[in-house]
C-alpha cells in the first residue's frame, strides 16, 4: 500500500508539532554548519593538491549555504514574495560561477597545465561526507513527511545529491592517488560543473529546491501554500 500523500496525513497535536518543527531547525542548522566545515577543508585541501575536483566541492558547499540565506533573506520581507525573483537570481548566478569556475579548472588539468596530486584529506573528507549527507538527508526526509512539509522533504533530496557529489570526488581523488589517473579528478570536477548548471537553471526558472524558511521556523506549513 502506498503512502499517503502529505495532504492527508493525520493532524499533529501542537506538541508533536513544535517537537518536529524544532528538530527540523536543528537537522538544518547541522547541515548548515557542516557545510561550512567542509568548505574550508576542502577549499584549502583542493588548493594544496591542486585539486579542480576537491575546490569545486569547497565551492558548493559554500554555495548551498549562501542560497539557504538567501532564501531566509526573502522571507524575512514582511511580503517575501516581492523578494522571490531576486533571490533566486542570486542562486542562480550563485551556482553559474561555480560551475564557470570549476569547468575552467578542470579544464587546465586536461591540457596538462596543472597536475592534481595525492590528497589524503580530501579523501578522507569526502568519504566522511558520504556518509554524514545521507544520514541528515534521511533524518529531515523522515521529520518532514510527518509534518507533511513539502520544502523540507524537497531539501532531504537537495542533501542526498550532495552525497552524490562526495561519492564522485571520491572515486576521482582515489583514482589518482591509486592508478595516478589525474584526469579522474577533472572528470569529477566536470560533474560538480554539470549539477551546479542543472540547480542554477531550477533557480532561474523559480524551480531551486534549497531550504525555504518553513522548514526553518514551520511558519509556513504545506497546507499554507497549498492555499495561496
Amino acid at each position: 500500500m502506498s503512502a499517503p500523500s502529505p495532504l492527508h496525513l493525520p493532524a499533529l497535536g501542537p506538541i508533536r508539532k513544535r517537537l518536529l518543527q524544532r528538530r527540523i531547525r536543528w537537522i538544518v542548522a547541522i547541515t548548515i554548519c557542516y557545510n561550512l566545515i567542509e568548505a574550508v577543508i576542502a577549499l584549502a585541501a583542493g588548493s594544496i593538491a591542486s585539486s579542480a575536483a576537491l575546490i569545486g566541492f569547497g565551492l558548493d558547499s559554500i554555495v548551498e549555504v549562501l542560497s539557504a540565506a538567501a532564501i531566509a533573506w526573502q522571507f524575512a520581507a514582511p511580503e517575501p514574495e516581492q523578494r522571490e525573483k531576486l533571490a533566486l537570481r542570486v542562486i542562480a548566478f550563485s551556482f553559474f560561477a561555480l560551475a564557470a569556475y570549476v569547468s575552467i579548472d578542470a579544464a587546465l588539468s586536461i591540457m596538462g597545465l596543472r597536475t592534481p596530486e595525492y590528497s589524503p584529506v580530501g579523501i578522507v573528507l569526502t568519504a566522511i561526507s558520504l556518509v554524514v549527507m545521507p544520514v541528515l538527508s534521511y533524518f529531515e526526509r523522515r521529520i518532514g513527511r510527518e509534518l507533511g512539509s513539502a520544502s523540507a522533504v524537497a531539501d532531504s533530496k537537495q542533501t542526498l545529491l550532495c552525497a552524490y557529489l562526495s561519492a564522485a570526488v571520491l572515486i576521482g581523488l582515489a583514482l589518482n592517488a591509486i592508478l595516478g589517473w589525474a584526469w579522474a579528478d577533472a572528470v569529477a570536477a566536470l560533474v560538480i560543473a554539470g549539477f551546479a548548471v542543472r540547480e542554477g537553471s531550477a533557480a532561474w526558472k523559480g524551480d531551486t529546491c534549497t531550504t525555504p524558511v518553513s522548514a526553518l521556523t514551520g511558519e509556513r506549513t504545506l497546507e499554507h501554500e497549498a492555499g495561496t
